[in-house]
């Protein structure tokens, strides 16, 4: 205690100095704070994203559908009622179980005909909107009716095919017997997904109706929802080993294998916030080892002084390296509640920010704080605090006596 009252009066001593360094330590803290809370934003919109925009927490489906399921769609067909998929959506925790079924073939409007790619859903489901709250309908309304012969197109299919709600499309598909079977629907909306590319070439239709132009029964996928994301890896343990492969024919996929762009795009900005990590570390470590090395060239006869009446070296060690201990703590719990009421303060009236790469819409950035950052935050900056008060003090402690008492003269 007695060596902490010390180290704060040392402190006290140049005010204007300490004020400095713990202002350095605050800035790279609340740098750390608002940089790294928005890239966690960042990471928490677009997992959320890629969740709800028909991929789910977890897709359920035959072995292989992934791998062999474009050339052969048909052999991995799911049955349409199924008492594991009644025993998953019973299971506490889990939100909904939806089947989907995948479509691909021609769509035409007049003269024009491209390619599509479809997803069968179920609109009767009330819960179907929480697996598809990344899908916005910018136009006419989503699907309500599973009997009507409706679809919903993405912006850029309907903008391909010169189309808007209330017009008349026909699809054509090659059905499960090889031959190629057509129906003709009424577009009911259109709608944006996080995915410009997808748009441009997706629609949602009734999965009866999707099994009615594919002439099967089923679903290619379950998409699991389920309350918690983090709970993602229990719940896929606790399914592979109710259902076995081998035995029930399921496998079970979780959403981050299949959503490459947020793996690729977590491990780029993971690695610049890294460098941006290291960077203010080198500033505090410079501006810390800088301030208590002038502390030690001012102080020279005091110290000298001190060894002089029997002051150990580890003592003069031990005062000089508190000093560093007290610049950290108290430069990044400064920097800490400065940094969240920032950080609440932008996420209240928010960041305008441009359409990212592929979307042609902007949006409306927050800062996210979790545990982990203000954890990170403080730990950089109380240890590379600590860390550069050490060569100052290994410096203080190893003074010669003789040499430091002439600076009393």
């Amino acid at each position: 205690m007695a060596n902490l009252l010390i180290a704060v009066r040392n402190l006290a001593r140049n005010r204007r100095r300490a004020l400095t360094a713990l202002t350095t330590v605050a800035v790279g803290v609340i740098a750390l704070v608002l940089a790294d809370g928005f890239i966690q934003w960042v990471f928490w919109g677009m997992r959320e994203g890629t969740i709800q925009s028909q991929l789910g927490h977890i897709q359920i489906m035959r072995p292989g559908y992934l791998n062999a399921g474009a050339a052969n769609p048909y052999a991995y067909i799911l049955p349409e009622n199924s008492p594991q998929r009644s025993a998953i959506e019973s299971m506490p925790g889990v939100k909904l179980v939806a089947p989907k079924l995948a479509v691909t073939g021609l769509i035409s409007h007049g003269e024009t005909t491209v390619a599509f790619v479809a997803e069968g859903v179920d609109p009767k489901k009330q819960k179907e909107a929480e697996l598809s709250q990344a899908v916005r309908i910018v136009e006419g309304h989503n699907l309500t009716d599973a009997a009507a012969k409706e679809v919903v197109l993405g912006r850029g299919l309907a903008r391909n095919l010169d189309v808007r709600p209330g017009d008349t499309v026909a699809l054509l598909a090659t059905a499960s017997g090889g031959g190629i079977n057509a129906a003709e629907m009424k577009v009911a909306g259109v709608f944006i997904s996080p995915n410009q590319a997808y748009d441009d070439s997706a629609l949602y239709l009734p999965i009866g109706l999707a099994q009615s132009l594919l002439r099967v029964n089923g679903a290619h996928v379950w998409l699991v929802l389920l309350n918690d994301t983090d709970r993602t890896d229990d719940f896929l343990a606790q399914f592979r080993t109710r259902f076995p492969a081998s035995a029930d024919k399921l496998e079970f996929v979780p959403w981050y294998q299949q959503a490459d762009f947020y793996n690729k795009t977590v491990a780029l900005f993971t690695q610049q916030m890294n460098v941006l990590r290291l960077i203010i570390g080198f500033i505090i470590v410079l501006s810390i080892s800088n301030m208590l090395v002038m502390n030690v060239l001012e102080r020279t006869g005091e110290i000298g002084t001190l060894l002089a009446i029997g002051f150990k070296r580890k003592k003069i060690l031990q005062l000089f390296a508190i000093e560093g201990l007290l610049l950290g703590l108290i430069g990044a719990s400064l920097g800490l509640i400065i940094g969240y009421g920032l950080a609440e303060l932008i996420s209240a009236i928010g960041i305008p920010m441009p359409p990212p790469p592929g979307m042609e819409e902007g949006y409306t950035g927050r800062i996210r704080i979790t545990p982990n950052v203000m954890v990170t935050a403080f730990l950089i900056a109380f240890i590379t605090t600590a860390l550069a008060g050490l060569y100052p003090a290994w410096k203080a402690s190893r003074l010669p006596i003789i040499n430091a008492l002439r600076h009393n003269i």
